[in-house]
């Protein structure tokens, strides 16, 4: 419930809200957890339910770090669903240079994805500059990410407004 609310807050406001509100939670919870791991027995259910909890705490918590951090991954998850769902197409990759190659398309165009451009634009964008700057230049290159201010506004995707 909390994280619904932060959702649309910049990082920095989502991090001062999750000291202020998450963070309480979770105090109250740990010390809950550390309670019952006196009280109940370790091989039974919730005794493991409760050891394993307690040993995932560090995991569980590095939300709470930054608020640039999701605090699930069901993003990543959506992201890769078409590739389960495609994984027999997979078995054509049959040598190590065909899956690295699928492995490279495939990371190019989720990662335009997430940055907001179209996916064919940007690797048409790709495919006309690359073959004409020298790869050795660290500056050509970095102007090619997905995340660079130099790619022209034509490849960004159409935000519709509310």
């Amino acid at each position: 419930k909390i994280e619904r609310a932060l959702k649309d807050m910049d990082p920095e406001q989502r991090h001062a809200q999750r000291q202020k509100l998450s963070r309480p939670v979770l105090d109250e919870f740990v010390a809950w957890l550390r309670a019952q791991s006196e009280q109940v027995l370790p091989k039974s259910t919730l005794g493991q339910a409760v050891s394993y909890c307690l040993n995932q705490w560090p995991k569980l918590t590095v939300f709470l770090e930054d608020g640039h951090l999701e605090l699930d991954n069901n993003r990543s998850e959506r992201s890769i669903k078409r590739f389960v769902i495609g994984r027999k197409n997979f078995l054509f990759a049959n040598t190590p240079r065909g899956a690295r190659a699928s492995a490279i398309a495939y990371s190019l165009v989720e990662t335009a994805k997430e940055n907001g451009l179209d996916p064919c634009l940007y690797l048409e964008y790709l495919f006309e500059r690359l073959p004409n700057i020298q790869t050795d230049d660290q500056t050509a290159m970095n102007d090619l990410l997905p995340w660079s201010d130099h790619l022209p506004d034509g490849i960004r995707r159409r935000t519709k407004k509310a």
